[in-house]
C-alpha cells in the first residue's frame, strides 16, 4: 500500500526543495478521484529562481510531477492558461493543499480563485465562426466516410472541438483528455451525459446519428453549420 500522498509529498518537498518558499499538493489525490496510476502534482514556489521549469521524479511508490515557479512565471502561466481557456495552473494553485506555508500563499490562492470564478474571456464572432467552420468540416467528414479506420480518428477530433465549442460559448472553461469529461460535468451534468452517450454509442455500435444531432443542436443557436461564405485573412480591395 502506498504511503499517504500528503505525507509522501511533504517528505519529498523537504528533501528535494528544502529552500522553497512555498509548496502545494494538487491533482487527483487532492480532488479524491485518483487511480492506481495517479501521480503527485506539486506546485513549488521559489521567487528567486531565474526561470520556471518542471521536473518528473520517482520517489518511493509515487511518481511526482513538480512545477517550479518564480514570482513572475506563475503570472505568465495564469495569463496563457486563460487565453487558451484551460486553467491548469490556476486550478492547481486554488485547489492545492499547503505543504509548506508562507505569506505568499494567500495571495497566490486569491489570484487563482479569482481567475477560476471569472471564467474565460468570451469568444468573439470571428472565433465562433471559425469554430463553426471547423465543426462543419469534421461533421461532413464523419458523415461522408465509409471507412471505420478513418471514422475513429475523426470522431476523436470532433469530441475535442465540440466539447470546447459547447463550453466556451456558454462562458465555461474547457479541458483536454480526461478533463473533457470533468469540464462538461462541472458545467452541466445533463449535457455531459448526453455528450458521453452520443460518443459511447458511436464507439460501441458505429452509429453516428447521436453525435451529428448533438453537434447540430450545439451549432444551431449560432447559425448552424458554416461553409459557404466563410473566409479568413481576405483583404478587401481598396
Amino acid at each position: 500500500m502506498k504511503t499517504d500522498p500528503l505525507i509522501a509529498a511533504a517528505s519529498f518537498v523537504n528533501s528535494q526543495f528544502p529552500d522553497c518558499e512555498a509548496a502545494l499538493l494538487a491533482g487527483s489525490v487532492v480532488r479524491g478521484d485518483s487511480t492506481p496510476t495517479s501521480d503527485l502534482d506539486l506546485f513549488i514556489y521559489i521567487p528567486s529562481l531565474q526561470n520556471e521549469y518542471r521536473e518528473s521524479f520517482y520517489d518511493g511508490e509515487w511518481m511526482i510531477e513538480a512545477f517550479i515557479h518564480t514570482c513572475s512565471s506563475y503570472k505568465k502561466y495564469f495569463v496563457s492558461d486563460c487565453e487558451r481557456g484551460r486553467p491548469s495552473l490556476p486550478r492547481m494553485v486554488a485547489e492545492g493543499i499547503i505543504l509548506k506555508n508562507s505569506p505568499s500563499i494567500p495571495k497566490l490562492k486569491e489570484e487563482a480563485g479569482a481567475i477560476l470564478a471569472q471564467g474565460p474571456k468570451p469568444w468573439d464572432s470571428v472565433t465562433i465562426d471559425s469554430k463553426r467552420y471547423m465543426l462543419t468540416d469534421l461533421l461532413l467528414d464523419l458523415i461522408g466516410t465509409q471507412k471505420r479506420e478513418e471514422e475513429i480518428f475523426i470522431a476523436g477530433k470532433l469530441s475535442e472541438i465540440l466539447h470546447e465549442f459547447i463550453l466556451r460559448t456558454n462562458g465555461q472553461w474547457a479541458g483536454s483528455s480526461k478533463w473533457i469529461w470533468k469540464a462538461l460535468q462541472n458545467y452541466n451534468p445533463e449535457v455531459a451525459g448526453a455528450f458521453f452517450e452520443a460518443f459511447e454509442k458511436y464507439y460501441r455500435t458505429g452509429e453516428k446519428s447521436a453525435i451529428i444531432a448533438l453537434a447540430d443542436a450545439s451549432l444551431e443557436p449560432f447559425g448552424g453549420r458554416l461553409f459557404e461564405g466563410f473566409s479568413l485573412g481576405k483583404q478587401e480591395a481598396p
